[in-house]
């Protein structure tokens, strides 16, 4: 009798022991391995093939480099997200433009990189789209995201588990991405001031983002049965979270996990709020596609798991109506 409970003890000890070093794993890798890749960058003025070639030398392969004609047009491209940066060169040596509220963890690196180019401690630096003042360098901003993914998690747990029918639990789903969107972005934006933008745009983004990590986990729960959870959960958690980006960057990540970290709805949800909230929406049409299509396969799963509900039923039925067929 204590044979097999003691078994199962230890499997499960040994389970947990995996589950802890995946998860150590999954958080601590991307952090280690942060270095630019390929960071789109601007350079302009008299000298800017000649800064874009010392920059190839000097880290090959971390800019993806692009000459504008003037600062005027450096600077639209980081307005527009179309750059972390630029360096604009002058008679009286470089400059540089940075878009903290971009990245501050580019901003400073470029910093960093353009004083070692020009052999100098100190390069002009110039902020166009800047982080919020109460927040300066990203750290709050970041630490929103792990929130949002696990109280999304857990409200999809909490509906699979007390709510019995598909169509209130998709109902409460919703219910609770529009009302967290607009309690977390007000919370946002008034106590902790570490966002700024319109409120209903920035609370739009928010309720899209747990809509579409509530209903995923609800639906893959409805749709393949609980074991739903545990993978909706460990994909999100355990993927999409170290590789969103939040406090850096997709470039900064090692490829293609960066790229693989804005699929998923917690990096597309970093990188929507970053333009709605500072930039106006500009290049915010990606992200936004990327959570659309999870919230519709949210909406597809809870078809799926309505249809496997009522193939007992039917078959039940059936086998009620073919005794009074016989009879």
């Amino acid at each position: 009798m204590k044979s097999p409970i003691a078994a199962r003890a230890l499997i499960l000890g040994a389970a947990a022991t995996l589950l802890q070093l995946v998860m150590v794993i999954a958080f601590a890798w991307p952090a280690t391995h942060i270095a630019p890749r390929d960071v789109p960058l601007v350079v302009a003025g008299p000298q800017s093939a000649a800064v874009a070639q010392q920059l190839e030398r000097h880290q090959p392969g971390a800019f993806d480099i692009e000459e504008r004609a003037d600062e005027a047009a450096a600077r639209q491209a980081l307005t527009d997200r179309e750059a972390y940066g630029a360096i604009v060169t002058t008679p009286a040596g470089p400059r540089v433009i940075v878009a903290s509220a971009a990245s501050p963890l580019i901003s400073q690196q470029l910093t960093q990189v353009a004083q070692q180019l020009a052999g100098v401690k100190a390069v002009p630096v110039q902020d166009v789209v800047t982080a919020d003042a109460d927040d300066p360098r990203g750290a709050g901003f970041g630490a929103m995201a792990l929130p949002l993914i696990m109280s999304g998690i857990a409200g999809a747990v909490l509906l699979t588990f007390l709510i019995p029918s598909l169509a209130w639990r998709l109902v409460g789903a919703v219910t609770f991405a529009v009302l967290g969107g607009l309690a977390t972005a007000a919370l946002a934006q008034g106590w902790l001031s570490i966002l700024p933008g319109d409120y209903l745009a920035v609370s739009g983004v928010m309720a899209l983002a747990i809509l579409a990590v509530t209903g995923t986990v609800a639906g893959l729960a409805a749709a393949i049965g609980r074991a739903g959870i545990g993978l909706g959960a460990l994909t999100f958690l355990l993927v999409g979270n170290p590789l969103s980006a939040a406090t850096s960057a997709p470039e900064l990540l090692p490829q293609p996990w960066g790229m693989i970290g804005q699929l998923l709805p917690p990096g597309a949800a970093v990188s929507l709020l970053r333009s709605v909230a500072f930039f106006d929406g500009a290049n915010a049409g990606g992200p936004l596609t990327v959570l659309l299509v999870w919230a519709a396969a949210a909406l597809a799963l809870f078809g799926i798991g309505a249809r496997r509900a009522r193939g007992p039923q039917e078959a039940q039925a059936a086998d009620h109506r073919e005794p009074a067929l016989a009879s």
